[in-house]
């Protein structure tokens, strides 16, 4: 056969490849998830849904801007990811490959001598043979789509990995926000007790000259005692805990982290993050376009493409293999006209019997489908989940942070009111000490309540698919 019979039966051969697909037709599947969600009061809004929204315009505190751009550079759980990818590609591209012809140039010689005894001549003789062809092994004929199906279905995987990395992001960039918020807030912590030990110090003091002069109890100064211990223990749980929200920041952002990108107190950084609001599509379709939702579906589309190819298995799948070029005895007559020379072996296999294992298989693959069906549509409950979680704590949010905000005024009011009363006499220690603890713990919960605001927002801009961008 010449290089042009060669050639045109490559041809024929991928016209012929992937005539039928058994893979059945995908449909996306319904979100089991209601139409609306049950609480939307006190989200803000945006002139772009969180999808669209770039975590660089989402944050408006720069130092933050830096830190996570530092932790996307070098986050070790994200570079896996990429990796990842890149092994998913090279899986698919494998795969791929499998739908074309390899073809590959041969090149041989050898050379032989026979004995005297063997010949009819009485002499030894040498004998020389070289050849030179091209030659395509095993290719099939993929009539009824089980190559093109083992390709989609790499292809699907692939996908799947590429919305996971956008997930991870998504994760990484809402972990190291609210990892950079709560070390704001657990030093907002630390000052204030540091604040208060200084005050409750002075209150020891007084009331220690105060017993000394007999103008107040020993419970007084007790008590006294107390509330300075506490606050000492306080300052030293809070300085410990600063270290170790700085730790693990580090960790997170994956290098060294500068003192200057360290954010303030959190009463500084109350708009380090814009509000988001929720898109007017239904939540199916703003569900739908989160990475680890697409995941899903790619992995329930790989799925669909495996039965395709488990049904192709119960079909004759035929092989082709053939090769083409020129022998001689001479390296220099190698390629002359005359010396030619081709092979052509089909082979078709026809499955008889195999004790049930290719039905087994199909079984295994339409078992699997479904199980991804269920996959994707428990990854849309959990989205929705998720959405209506934070919707339902940001509803409130505003209301229980005015309150809180009037409560530790009223509370500073109260604690000045009752330090003017005790050094008119009118007031005890123990008034004082009560009106600063109270003062304390509604400073505290403040803090909290701030805290809770802004990793609310950034919770609610990650469930809406924000942040990979």
């Amino acid at each position: 056969m010449k290089h042009s019979a060669l050639a045109g039966l490559l041809l024929a051969a991928g016209l012929l490849a992937g005539c039928v697909n058994l893979a059945p037709t995908y449909s996306r599947p319904e979100a089991p998830v209601p139409v609306a969600w049950p609480a939307s009061a006190g989200v803000g809004s945006l002139a772009a849904p969180a999808g669209e929204l770039a975590w660089r315009d989402f944050f408006a505190d720069a130092r933050l801007r830096h830190v996570v751009a530092l932790a996307l550079a070098n986050n070790r759980d994200l570079r896996i990811a990429l990796l990842n990818i890149d092994k998913a590609r090279a899986a698919y591209g494998i795969q791929r490959a499998e739908q074309l012809p390899a073809i590959g140039a041969n090149g041989s010689g050898s050379a032989s001598r026979s004995a005297a005894d063997f010949s009819s001549t009485g002499r030894g003789t040498t004998s020389h043979q070289y050849s030179a062809t091209l030659a395509m092994a095993s290719y099939e004929l993929d009539f009824f789509g089980r190559v093109k199906n083992l390709s989609e279905a790499a292809l699907q995987s692939y996908l799947a990995t590429e919305q996971s990395r956008r997930s991870t992001q998504i994760s990484l960039v809402a972990e190291v926000a609210n990892a950079w918020l709560t070390l704001a807030a657990d030093q907002s912590r630390l000052a204030l007790a540091r604040e208060t030990l200084k005050s409750q110090q002075r209150s020891y003091a007084l009331s220690q000259r105060l017993h000394e002069l007999g103008a107040a109890s020993g419970l007084d100064l007790v008590s006294a005692q107390t509330t300075v211990d506490s606050a000492r223990a306080d300052v030293a749980g809070y300085t410990a805990q600063v270290a170790q929200d700085r730790n693990a920041l580090v960790l997170l952002v994956g290098g060294a982290l500068p003192d200057e990108l360290l954010p303030a107190a959190i009463e500084a950084t109350s708009a380090a993050s814009a509000l988001v609001s929720v898109p007017a599509e239904l939540p199916s379709s703003v569900l739908q376009q989160r990475p680890d939702v697409l995941a899903a579906e790619h992995t329930l589309r790989a799925a669909n493409a495996d039965i395709g190819a488990a049904r192709a298995a119960f079909f004759p799948s035929i092989t082709l293999t053939a090769s083409a070029g020129s022998a001689s005895d001479s390296l220099s007559r190698l390629f002359r006209g005359g010396n030619g020379i081709w092979s052509f072996a089909p082979a078709i296999h026809l499955p008889v019997f195999d004790g049930g294992a290719n039905r087994a298989q199909l079984q295994s693959a339409q078992a699997e489908q479904a199980i991804q069906v269920a996959t994707y549509e428990k990854a849309l409950q959990t989205a929705f989940r998720e959405v209506a979680d934070v919707l339902a704590t940001r509803s409130t949010l505003d209301e229980r942070l005015a309150a809180q905000q009037s409560l530790t005024d009223a509370t500073q009011k109260r604690y000045d009111l009752t330090q003017a009363r005790q050094r008119s006499g009118a007031d005890s220690a123990l008034d004082v000490l009560d009106a600063q603890r109270s003062l304390y713990t509604a400073q505290q919960t403040l803090i909290t309540l701030r805290l809770a605001e802004q990793s609310s927002r950034i919770t609610l801009y990650k469930v809406l698919g924000g942040g990979w961008s």
